[in-house]
């Protein structure tokens, strides 16, 4: 808000009126006093007191400015909270030469951040599932409530976890004072055999006694196309083109999506490491951090499953949201609060 500035309109009003008006005004938006408190010290009713701050907004003796960081987009935000009956949504600026082509914004890691330094609470148990903006996001937390961190999916090259997933879950433990329970198996196993007997090792075992635990989870969402779902570039070309198939569009924690939200090829499921898709729907937070316009049409497909309830994106995919059909599933409505 800023200071109170008389416009032309305002001059109609005598003196006296600007004076009151203006000292009225400056008690209910600068000093936060109530209208029952104002109308004591002047000596008037509060209905009068009510009028009065109504007409010093009419007149344009009182200006109001609602200001966010210059790179978070709020009236998109909210656009797409409420179309797609989401509990947060935050968009951020694309960059200005972003292309179809250009990957996921490189301040969406930090914003989401942010984000889960609001929506965990100590004593929470936080997912981080495989991802590299979940890795991103992870690598720029600097606040966030005591809480015990697990990782949800196994990672893409068990040679690499140590930059990645894994990382990512110390990384977020550091920043807390809690405990990690990262998993140190790959996202996707040979066949149902190997996988099952990974699960039941004791550290792998013990990370997924959590997942039931979990009350915020971070996920990422890839497009089903090479080096933007990172399922999509572990398996051979024979399973592409079968899953490809049954209508994959999207794929989230090695879970399948068509463009309409369905799970397809729920068979993948048996062969990765991952948390189940039911127990993902069980979590109260639910944040999806994904942006770029290669992946706008697998985030609908995502967000379409009612499985996130929560996104952080970009302006351009927020854009692509507003212009498509809203899901029937509001998932953040659907679920109790966290808070609660």
């Amino acid at each position: 808000m800023s200071a109170m500035s008389a416009g032309r309109s305002a001059l109609r009003m005598g003196p006296a009126e600007l004076v009151q008006a203006a000292a009225m005004a400056r008690r209910f938006y600068l000093e936060g006093k109530s209208k029952i408190q104002i109308a004591e010290e002047f000596g008037v009713s509060r209905f009068k007191v009510a009028r009065v701050l109504e007409t010093a907004l009419e007149r344009d003796l009182v200006r109001i400015e609602i200001r966010v960081p210059a790179e978070l987009d709020a009236e998109r935000s909210d656009a797409l909270r409420a179309r797609y009956g989401l509990r947060h949504a935050v968009v951020v600026e694309s960059p200005a030469d972003a292309t179809e082509d250009a990957p996921d914004p490189e301040n969406l890691g930090a914003v989401a951040a942010d984000l889960l330094g609001e929506l965990v609470n100590e004593g929470d148990v936080l997912g981080l599932a495989w991802g590299r903006s979940t890795i991103h996001m992870a690598a720029s937390l600097h606040r966030l409530p005591q809480c015990t961190v697990v990782q949800l999916t196994g990672v893409y090259d068990a040679g690499t976890a140590e930059r990645g997933s894994v990382e990512a879950v110390r990384r977020a433990a550091q920043v807390s004072g809690g405990d990690a329970h990262p998993i140190y198996a790959p996202m996707l196993l040979p066949d149902p055999a190997t996988a099952a007997a990974l699960r039941s090792q004791t550290g792998i075992a013990r990370a997924f006694e959590y997942f039931d635990k979990v009350t915020v989870a971070a996920v990422s969402i890839g497009s089903w196309e090479p080096g933007i779902s990172t399922v999509h570039d572990m398996l051979t070309d024979e399973e592409r083109a079968h899953y490809a198939s049954l209508g994959v569009a999207a794929e989230m924690s090695a879970h399948l999506f068509d463009a309409e939200g369905r799970r397809v090829g729920r068979d993948l499921g048996e062969r990765c490491i991952t948390v189940e898709a039911d127990r993902l729907r069980r979590i109260p937070e639910v944040v999806a951090i994904a942006g770029g316009l290669r992946k706008a049409s697998a985030i609908g497909a995502v967000l379409r499953s009612g499985l996130v309830t929560s996104l952080v994106t970009d302006t351009a995919v927020a854009d692509y949201l507003l212009t498509e059909s809203a899901p029937g599933l509001r998932p953040a409505l659907d679920r109790a609060d966290p808070d609660d």
